[in-house]
């Protein structure tokens, strides 16, 4: 048996390790560290053409893709397709010899537009196209919910992602349960619960309302959420699967491990720090929660209620929740960066 420490969460638990936003040298290495997935955002296509080692790469392949279409913005879709292909081949025969269970590296497009569910479908479309172990990454915000109900029909392999709070993760088990009853097929399907993003967003509107409370209480906010997200899809025996992302602490990995997810983490500064720490493999996803901690974080945090009860945000408000607005500023930014340099390329040659 191999003895790193994401091999050893594999052998004694139920817990997967996942990559997100690699490089094809960096998938490589977290194979052989132990992942059986990956994960790519919007911010992936900057992430390369910044990349120290991967710049020249993504660089080439932006003016090889100039040539294809005069629009900026089409042209960081291609992009991001063809990097992101880089990548799904290095996951490929983990995918071929899981017979499409594992191996999956899943892509979230143009967060511009994704307000548009005609858009996110027409986009999945053509990235489901690249390869058979792509998943396609999907919101869940109202146009999500809408764009997933058509991909899900069409058997297409899902991660519903930017879901931070509980009545999000109900909504997307709704609509799978619902299509998967009418065309009785089950498409590998995850629902991404972005626990650290969720805490950073808490800890800073904590900040801004001058909330006196416990950083012990706020600390333990985002995987409190996670493992209700968690507990719920197992009671109602749900076919989708677990991911945890957005991970900001090792905590918010080391004390989910145990559970039947995956967690899904960057190379630098988490994976490569969880192997060179070593820790112990100990499962913690089901050690119970001080209902003071819940009561101090419900009283006094309404964004918290907002996230952990069942009907707290309405579908409309999906989009417009902090921690989910949050997270899409960050893709955002570095999708209108990738435009720039886009352009300025353009300009050059």
């Amino acid at each position: 048996m191999k003895t790193g420490y994401f091999h050893r969460v594999t052998a004694l638990t139920p817990t997967r390790f996942w990559i997100n936003n690699v490089s094809r040298d960096e998938a490589q290495m977290a194979i052989d560290a132990g992942a059986t997935g990956c994960t790519q955002n919007p911010a992936y296509v900057w992430k390369m053409l910044t990349h120290p080692t991967e710049s020249n790469y993504a660089k080439n392949l932006l003016k090889e893709t100039l040539k294809e279409t005069q629009y900026d913005n089409e042209v960081e879709c291609i992009l991001q397709r063809k990097l992101v292909a880089g990548v799904a081949r290095v996951f490929m025969p983990i995918w071929e010899k899981s017979h499409g269970f594992e191996g999956y590296v899943s892509i979230q497009g143009d967060p511009v537009h994704e307000d548009d569910a005609q858009v996110i479908i027409d986009e999945g479309r053509k990235n489901r196209a690249m390869s058979p172990n792509i998943m396609i990454k999907i919101p869940a915000t109202k146009a999500g919910l809408q764009a997933m109900k058509v991909l899900l029909e069409e058997n297409t392999p899902l991660n519903a992602t930017e879901v931070m709070g509980v009545s999000q993760a109900r909504a997307v088990m709704d609509i799978y349960e619902q299509v998967t009853q009418k065309t009785g097929k089950y498409p590998v399907s995850y629902i991404s619960h972005i626990a650290g993003i969720y805490d950073e967003y808490l800890e800073n509107w904590v900040k801004e309302n001058k909330i006196d409370i416990l950083h012990d209480y706020l600390y333990q906010a985002g995987l409190i959420v996670a493992r209700k997200v968690y507990y719920m899809m197992k009671d109602r025996s749900s076919k989708m699967g677990f991911i945890g992302g957005g991970i900001r602490g090792l905590h918010h990995f080391t004390e989910l491990v145990g559970g039947d997810v995956c967690l899904t983490i960057n190379w630098k500064g988490t994976a490569d720090t969880l192997l060179a720490q070593d820790p112990p493999v100990i499962s913690r996803i089901h050690n119970p929660v001080s209902m003071q901690v819940i009561d101090a974080l419900m009283e006094n945090i309404v964004e918290f209620k907002r996230g952990y009860m069942e009907n707290g945000l309405t579908v409309d408000e999906y989009e417009e929740f902090g921690p989910v607005e949050l997270f899409r500023s960050m893709f955002l930014t570095a999708w209108k960066d990738s435009l720039k340099l886009i352009n300025e390329t353009k300009k050059s040659i």
